[in-house]
C-alpha cells in the first residue's frame, strides 16, 4: 500500500525556523537541536531520537513506521519557531 506522503530526499534546507540552539540558550554551540523548513515546504527537525523510549507509551491511534523516528526538541525551541510558521486556516 502506498503512503499518502513520502519525504523528498532531494529537498534542500531553505529557512531556519526560530533560533539556533545557541541563540535559544540551549547549547553553547549552534549544534542540535534545530528546526528547518525545506525548499518543498516540508519541515526537518533535528533532536534526540526517543523512539525506543516512547514506543511502548504511544496513544492508541499513533504508530511509528519502521523507517520513522520520534524526535524530541526542547519546547522553548519549538515556541521560538512559532513566529516563523505561518498560521494555516
Amino acid at each position: 500500500m502506498a503512503r499518502p506522503w513520502e519525504a523528498d530526499p532531494t529537498a534542500s534546507f531553505a529557512l531556519r525556523l526560530g533560533k539556533t540552539a545557541k541563540e535559544a540558550g540551549i547549547s553553547p554551540t549552534t549544534h542540535c537541536p534545530d528546526i528547518w523548513e525545506l525548499d518543498n515546504g516540508d519541515v526537518a527537525v533535528i533532536g534526540r531520537d526517543m523512539t525506543a523510549v516512547y514506543s511502548s507509551r504511544l496513544p492508541p491511534d499513533v504508530t511509528i513506521a519502521v523507517d520513522e523516528r520520534l524526535v524530541v526538541v526542547p519546547g522553548s525551541m519549538f515556541r521560538a519557531a512559532k513566529q516563523d510558521v505561518p498560521r494555516v486556516e
